[in-house]
């Protein structure tokens, strides 16, 4: 059987984001100066993301929502895009999950307020591997996903089982995770990776995996480590690439031991509307790429292009284009 498309499975969520001017102190007040309703998490960010870099790859959602109104929202804004979501299941009792996106105008920072919803209920029971005909399949987000992230005696959690299976079966693995600050986090991280053909985290997960700080004090990146980071990434079982992406720059790291870094586009004052999504439109970008066999340092400066068209607009998903017109955004820079 000759396997074709990207299958995205994880976190189905609709993000409300809400601008204000300033973070408020505890206890005080801050007004929203806007606020609309879009699409998040790892299956519609990524999903739509390569649907609309490339309307012809074949995309399939893997997931579950809420018998509700931004339930048939996130199905119907993936729908529009081409992405097959007969895998998307719907619950009966939990509401579709959701995250209140607090973002600072001007500057794009932003924080979450998350309710896991009808994502506490998807487990692999509802994903049948064997009638995925992808090419990859990438998993997001660990330590979102309740049914995924159980520890078995034996040290393995669902999602490990699920990725071992998949690679199995002749599919290439994926995943992303989330920063978190739970005793678990090393444990679920550890247990699926050495069931990864990729993994495309930022630096801050990448260091908490492994324990080596990617920033000091002062938040300035400590480059020297980065590389670190990467080595001892792979050395926990990654089958062929892990990639870190920093604000500042991107590195890849593959199975022979060549380390690639680009450094990202200087952007200019005003141009950030918002960050939500970002990461998720570099590993869109990445997943394109690497299914497409650019070399390491072509996917760096792809996925970077495709996170900058990300932060142009205020959701996670409007700024994205075809990927013959990605370069438009920076042709005056």
């Amino acid at each position: 059987m000759e396997r074709k498309g990207i299958a995205l499975v994880g976190n189905i969520l609709t993000d409300n984001v809400k601008f204000v001017q300033s973070y408020p102190e505890k206890g005080m007040l801050a007004t929203i100066t806007s606020e609309s309703l879009a699409v998040g998490g790892c299956v519609p960010n990524t999903g739509i993301d390569i649907a609309k870099l490339d309307p012809e790859l074949p995309v399939s959602a893997y997931g579950r929502v809420g018998k509700d109104f931004k339930g048939e929202f996130v199905v119907d804004q993936m729908k529009k895009v081409g992405i097959n979501t007969d895998g998307v299941t719907v619950s009966e009792k939990e509401p579709t999950s959701y995250s209140d996106v607090i973002t600072v105008s001007g500057t794009g920072e932003r924080t979450f307020f998350h309710n896991r919803g009808a994502n506490k209920e998807f487990s692999p029971e509802h994903v049948c591997l064997e009638k995925i005909n992808a090419k990859i399949l990438h998993a997001g987000y660990l330590m979102l996903l309740d049914s995924f992230d159980k520890i078995f005696e034996d040290g393995s959690t669902p999602m490990s089982r699920m990725l071992e299976m998949a690679q199995k079966l002749g599919i290439k693995t994926s995943i992303d995770i989330v920063s978190e600050s739970s005793g678990n986090f090393f444990k679920v991280t550890k247990a699926s990776l050495p069931h990864c053909d990729y993994v495309i985290i930022n630096e801050i997960e990448g260091g908490a995996i492994v324990g080596v700080e990617p920033r000091d004090k002062d938040g300035k990146l400590i480059e020297e480590n980065i590389p670190v980071i990467l080595k001892k990434l792979m050395d926990l079982g990654i089958k062929e690439k892990v990639i870190v992406h920093c604000p500042e720059i991107g590195y890849c790291l593959d199975k022979s031991g060549k380390l690639t870094a680009v450094p990202s586009v200087k952007l200019p004052k005003g141009f950030i509307k918002g960050s939500v999504g970002a990461g998720d439109a570099f590993c869109a970008g990445c997943l394109y790429a690497i299914y497409n066999d650019y070399s390491d340092e072509e996917t760096l400066s792809f996925a970077n292009l495709v996170a900058i068209n990300c932060l142009s607009e205020a959701d996670s998903i409007s700024g994205i284009k075809h990927k013959d017109k990605i370069k438009d955004v920076i042709k005056n820079f």
